[in-house]
């Protein structure tokens, strides 16, 4: 006899995870871009490309770099790996690291919509259905600088904690996880060290890439982020960075070294 709803009396496994027993890792793609027919260039972004690529080998991915790409030279990349045969790999990443606006990337001379990118691995990839796919998006998302405010960490009884960034789930296509700046924000960088977010994000996967569940490390990255100070203009308080991630993951995904 079902429960109501329809639902089984037994329980959802809450330790299944993601298999990650393939032949292969899986393909890593990186889109930089430093130059730019219509914006700024982007100084210190060839740290955060080659830091992701170091990041994601260690992984065991075959990382593919394409360095400032047009808008159909991007799009062409992205529909032919939502084409290719994914069946021996445990799951797909995509990086884009550029200029953005809300719902958007630049490529070198035109914006992309978000959703021109994702879309083909929903609707055409098949040999992706089940895996975790999992874009990150290092570019801004608005113009707007999040202010530094004062927090008071709550206290309990047995030890002193501090509350991570809230981890929210909405249902836009099983497996997705979609990686980026608050939206209406800029994404700050040190071009001696690249931007934030993606060097803390390199720093953790270093650290915890192979052992920590991916979802926690990424909350891992939102605080250390949110711990920075951008100084922006002469006398004036610090400007800080908040970031989110979307999942639509179903299970628990780790990066285990078994490659």
């Amino acid at each position: 006899m079902s429960e109501a709803g329809g639902q089984s009396k037994s329980k959802t496994d809450l330790t299944m995870e993601y298999e990650m027993n393939h032949k292969r890792r899986g393909l890593a793609l990186i889109f930089n871009h430093e130059h730019f027919q219509f914006f700024c260039e982007r100084r210190g972004t060839k740290i955060d490309r080659d830091n992701l690529k170091q990041r994601f080998q260690a992984l065991g991915f075959e990382v593919n770099i394409h360095d400032n790409k047009n808008k159909t030279e991007v799009l062409e990349e992205i529909f032919k790996a939502a084409e290719m045969d994914h069946a021996d790999a445990d799951c797909f990443v995509c990086v884009f690291l550029t200029h953005g606006k809300e719902g958007q990337i630049s490529a070198w001379d035109d914006m992309i919509n978000i959703k021109e990118i994702t879309d083909p691995f929903r609707d055409q990839c098949k040999s992706l259905v089940g895996k975790p796919k999992i874009f990150i998006f290092q570019a801004c998302a608005g113009k707007k600088y999040e202010d530094a405010v004062t927090g008071m960490v709550g206290r309990f009884t047995d030890d002193t904690k501090e509350v991570l960034p809230y981890i929210y789930t909405i249902p836009a296509g099983a497996d997705f996880l979609m990686c980026y700046s608050v939206e209406g924000f800029y994404s700050l960088h040190d071009i001696k060290s690249g931007t934030f977010y993606i060097h803390d994000l390199c720093e953790m996967l270093e650290q915890h890439g192979s052992t920590l569940e991916f979802t926690e490390l990424l909350t891992l990255v939102n605080l250390k982020v949110s711990r920075r100070d951008a100084k922006i203009g002469f006398g004036k308080m610090p400007k800080k960075q908040m970031l989110c991630f979307t999942s639509m993951l179903t299970k628990k995904l780790y990066f285990r070294c078994n490659k």
